[in-house]
């Protein structure tokens, strides 16, 4: 059976989702759609010459606008939404309307538990509506859930996650290869984790410690940012001892932030400056996305999820799992867009085929890990896995 797909979005990860879905998802229809129809048809003739087809078409659409929306989901099983996460949850409302799945990138957990409260209109829908379905939140997370079953007794989960350039630039020495307000949700707030079985707030920032990946990466730095363990920590209440995840940089990068935080630039309230009132945060991006920003830099993502327990004797175990990406040349996609857009697509293909449960369901509990790594490893894309006992 083939399936009819749309990934809302043409920029760098709605990209990448939609080449994954021509090669991998059975597509009978793809389509993507961005509000600027420029970019959408753009996205559409980059993604037929790498295929060698013309199965990608695109549409002029905003996700705001709820009947276009819902017109154009009423032909499809299941969306993709590649745009910003405040629209997530119009678009989920739109898809249960429409009577089409939808799984998409995510990225705050407040908005995420919204979508989660439209679990019954999903059911009564027939369709899924699974959040969070990236690369943190998202991946990191099933891989957490895949070396958990490698256990009987799993109790500790801890997440490493970063995208790098290749060349880093000073002075700060990272690449930005995904959507800024996105940085800031990491840099912003609290991160919540589980320690000794309950949920706690972690501040954002804190808890540096050093970490070393193989070339050509090296040494890192690891910090604890917002959003990455999503529902996790809930879900895995009284079954793990601790769930947590830290972000990966170059050292030094932590510091750096930190202070541009501490100076308040990360907030949302209005300051008056002479006569004019300014949002320290939009000032911040505006500032800093240029310098942040190089097209032609390649990037490294890297990836490592720790789980520990006890095996079925009650002996010690731990499962390790790595992975690192960099800049596909043949491409042209970055490896954050392959990290980022190649998972999420994994997922819509999963639903599509039925093998995720209806409702609006945590990744965690929707997409069963070993399913998962099956499909990403039919994919020949990097995970290793490395059991001690």
């Amino acid at each position: 059976m083939n399936y009819d797909y749309v990934v809302l979005g043409a920029g760098r990860q709605g990209r990448a989702a939609a080449f994954d879905l021509a090669r991998f998802g059975e597509a009978s229809s793809l389509v993507i759609a961005d509000r600027d129809g420029d970019v959408a048809k753009h996205a559409a003739r980059v993604l037929n010459e790498l295929l060698g087809h013309h199965g990608v078409d695109s549409v002029t659409l905003d996700a705001q606008d709820r009947q276009a929306l819902i017109a154009l989901l009423r032909r499809t099983h299941v969306v993709i939404s590649a745009v910003p996460y405040q629209l997530n949850l119009g678009v989920a409302q739109a898809a249960i309307e429409a009577g089409a799945s939808m799984c998409d990138l995510g990225g705050n957990t407040e908005l995420v538990w919204k979508q989660l409260e439209l679990d019954g209109a999903a059911r009564e829908a027939g369709v899924s509506i699974i959040p969070d379905c990236g690369l943190m939140p998202g991946m990191g997370n099933t891989l957490a859930v895949y070396a958990m079953r490698k256990m009987a007794d799993p109790r500790h989960v801890r997440i490493f996650v970063g995208g790098l350039p290749l060349q880093p630039r000073p002075p700060f020495d990272y690449l930005l290869t995904f959507n800024i307000a996105g940085l800031s949700n990491e840099y912003a707030g609290e991160a919540i984790c589980l320690r000794d079985g309950e949920i706690a707030e972690v501040p954002v920032f804190s808890e540096l410690e050093p970490i070393e990946f193989p070339p050509p990466v090296g040494r890192c730095e690891a910090f604890v940012t917002a959003g990455g363990t999503s529902t996790c920590p809930w879900t895995f209440r009284g079954s793990l001892r601790s769930y947590e995840e830290k972000t990966v940089r170059y050292p030094g990068h932590c510091l750096t932030f930190k202070g541009f935080a501490d100076l308040g630039l990360l907030e949302q309230e209005p300051v008056t400056v002479g006569d004019v009132d300014i949002v320290p945060r939009e000032l911040f991006h505006a500032l800093l996305e240029p310098r942040i920003t190089f097209p032609d830099d390649p990037d490294v993502v890297v990836l490592r999820v720790m789980c520990s327990g006890h095996d079925a004797q009650g002996e010690p175990i731990t499962v390790q799992l790595d992975l690192m990406d960099q800049y596909d040349a043949d491409t042209g996609f970055r490896a954050m867009e392959r990290m980022t857009g190649f998972p999420v697509a994994i997922v819509a293909h999963l639903t599509a085929t039925g093998r995720t449960p209806r409702g609006a369901v945590p990744l965690e509990t929707a997409v069963d890990g070993q399913a998962f790594v099956q499909a990403w490893r039919r994919r020949s894309l990097p995970l290793e896995e490395a059991v001690s006992h």
